[in-house]
């Protein structure tokens, strides 16, 4: 199992991940082909179906070269069937101290949620220097994650915010030097995933690599 920080290094190109709920593995290659054709071969599966880790599996199975999470990780439960279904990196909407422990047990590479500076310090304490600012846009968007980046910055503290990112103030985001990536619930849409819009995905896919490519290259 790769490590936290050789997890990242493998997002870090992408500066996104697609995070996405996903209601039957019959769509999960269909799914991968797509982000694959798109240029972003990484994915957030969230327990929020019931097929999550069955999706998980077999997308770590039939396209191995996905970089494949598991998402909304809630209990001890969730975890273990993340690491059961081969999910490299698990992500958490909050901060439960029992749920970092157990990961970190084990050796499972974990992203817990935090909003405010103190839930930061705690995450901190338990060893956690990636975490997930959730509601990202309820919270205040790029301007409360700048914010609370200052006090932290000197820590290694890395962040993916997630909830109201959009193509539209992307670039907001990608300038805050402490971020990881993003997490693009616009990339794949539950309800583009029932109805087969592959294409839409991947367009999205391409739309959205492009836009990080140009965004790179002019700073």
């Amino acid at each position: 199992m790769m490590t936290m920080n050789e997890i990242m290094e493998k997002i870090k190109p992408f500066r996104i991940v697609p995070v996405i709920a996903i209601d039957s593995e019959n769509d999960a290659i269909s799914l991968a082909d797509a982000l694959i054709r798109g240029g972003l071969p990484v994915a957030e599966i969230t327990f929020r179906t019931t097929a999550a880790a069955a999706v998980i599996c077999k997308i770590r199975k039939e396209r191995p070269d996905v970089i494949v999470g598991a998402g909304t990780i809630l209990t001890i439960e969730n975890l273990k069937a993340a690491i059961d279904s081969g999910a490299q990196f698990g992500v958490a909407p909050g901060l439960n101290p029992d749920i970092v422990a157990e990961a970190k047990k084990l050796s499972f590479p974990f992203i817990p949620g935090i909003i405010t500076p103190s839930e930061i310090e705690k995450a901190l304490s338990l060893g956690c220097k990636f975490l997930k600012f959730f509601p990202a846009g309820d919270a205040g968007g790029p301007k409360m994650l700048k914010s609370l980046c200052g006090p932290y910055a000197h820590t290694g503290v890395k962040f993916m915010p997630t909830g109201g990112v959009t193509p539209e103030n992307l670039g907001s985001y990608l300038e805050i030097a402490a971020l990881a990536a993003v997490g693009g619930t616009w990339i794949a849409k539950k309800e583009d995933i029932s109805g087969g819009k592959w294409s839409e995905i991947e367009s999205r896919c391409k739309s959205a690599g492009k836009f990080v490519m140009e965004f790179t290259s002019r700073k």
